[in-house]
């Protein structure tokens, strides 16, 4: 098979520079300019012709105004600051923002004037590599969807601070590091070249971050046995890092999947969690599609705490997603749409009209059953950190 040019690439530069750390290989992948997954065309996420989808491709509705309703509460805690800015990174299509502003402008007109939602891509920023010195590259919503009336520096004439830093299945793309154990040492997986073909090896582990890394949770990595796999993600503390240094006072709102480092690394969890998706299809084979593949890894939250708490922020709550959108009146506004859009639905259920109507509300709950489900994106985790 000849090999994309993304994989030539790939090859010369292990030719070149010696077999690559996988958090490297990953970064080529998803970010080489002009041939990575994130960088070659718009980020697919949705259904028809796309990779992968997220809570806003399930609900934009019912998802995007329970996080409006997050935000307002904030802004209240907040005094009501304006503008209230509000920094969405890894945005993509920016579904997330349209859908909390039209929530603002129908709901709360006055949140809505003070609202300043800007996106941050992660095609554009790569978050996780951005040094915390950096500015954000920002990128407004189109005209329509903006908030009226705002200001866009303070009086020193520097763009104001976030008070919210958000973000949707954002860390989980951040590239990781591979170590696997054998005769109770600590391996690193690197890619190399044979016979032509991208392929492991094993190898020390490149740095000190890397090889302590476990310990520094408590991980009884040791007794997992031959072969046992786990993903580092640096890059998730260097985000944490940046993120914290651009809140002066407020909130990280972080909704990815994952866990605790004790919860995600378990002697069951044999082969990491490692996931690779291409035309809605998950795979285990990271080599075989770079640059045309989404790949991905569990976060661990605890990093991210830990890290936070390092960089003088607090932890305000970590739960999961079904527990946080029923906390913000996901169920509520769901039987509240059903008495107020689709009433035919209880009161003439026999007729046409009435069917019609039930099904549409079926849909819609099935949306909500799909975004709150335990044994799928409910158990999602929502970490919320302050300042």
């Amino acid at each position: 098979m000849t090999p994309t040019p993304l994989q030539q690439l790939i090859v010369e530069r292990i030719q070149r520079e010696g077999p690559l750390t996988f958090a490297e290989y990953m970064r080529m992948a998803l970010y080489e300019p002009e041939y990575g997954y994130y960088m070659t065309r718009p980020t697919r996420i949705g259904f028809e012709g796309a990779d992968f989808y997220t809570s806003t491709d399930v609900s934009s509705v019912f998802f995007a105004n329970c996080v409006g309703r997050q935000l307002h509460q904030w802004w209240d805690k907040l005094k009501r600051p304006s503008p209230f800015v509000v920094l969405e990174q890894g945005a993509g299509r920016g579904d997330l923002a349209r859908g909390v502003q039209a929530w603002a402008r129908q709901q709360t007109p006055d949140f809505h004037t003070a609202l300043d939602y800007r996106l941050e891509d992660i095609s554009a920023g790569q978050d996780g590599r951005e040094p915390v010195k950096n500015e954000s590259r920002e990128a407004r919503l189109p005209e329509p969807t903006r908030s009226p009336q705002r200001t866009s520096s303070n009086s020193n004439g520097a763009a104001p601070a976030p008070s919210v830093v958000l973000s949707n299945e954002l860390v989980d793309a951040f590239p990781i590091h591979i170590v696997e154990t054998h005769g109770s040492r600590l391996y690193e997986i690197y890619i190399d070249v044979r016979a032509g073909r991208l392929c492991e090896v094993r190898g020390e582990p490149g740095t000190a971050e890397v090889a302590s890394y476990l310990d520094r949770y408590h991980i009884p990595w040791t007794q997992f046995g031959d072969g046992w796999r786990a993903e580092i993600n640096l890059d998730a503390m260097r985000w944490i890092q940046r993120t914290a240094h651009l809140l002066q006072r407020g909130y990280i709102l972080t909704i990815d999947y994952g866990d605790k480092a004790r919860a995600l690394y378990t002697r069951y969890r044999r082969h990491g969690t490692l996931a690779c998706y291409f035309q809605h299809q998950m795979n285990e084979r990271p080599l075989a599609r770079p640059g045309e593949q989404d790949i991905t890894a569990h976060v661990n939250f605890s990093a991210l705490i830990d890290e936070g708490r390092r960089q003088g922020l607090h932890l305000h709550k970590f739960t999961t997603q079904r527990l946080w959108l029923e906390s913000l009146g996901i169920q509520e506004e769901l039987e509240q749409r059903r008495s107020n859009d689709f009433s035919e639905s209880i009161i003439d259920r026999a007729s046409d009209r009435g069917q019609v109507a039930l099904l549409k509300w079926y849909d819609l709950r099935q949306r909500v059953v799909a975004l709150t489900d335990p044994a799928g994106m409910g158990n999602f985790k929502v970490l919320i950190l302050r300042r």
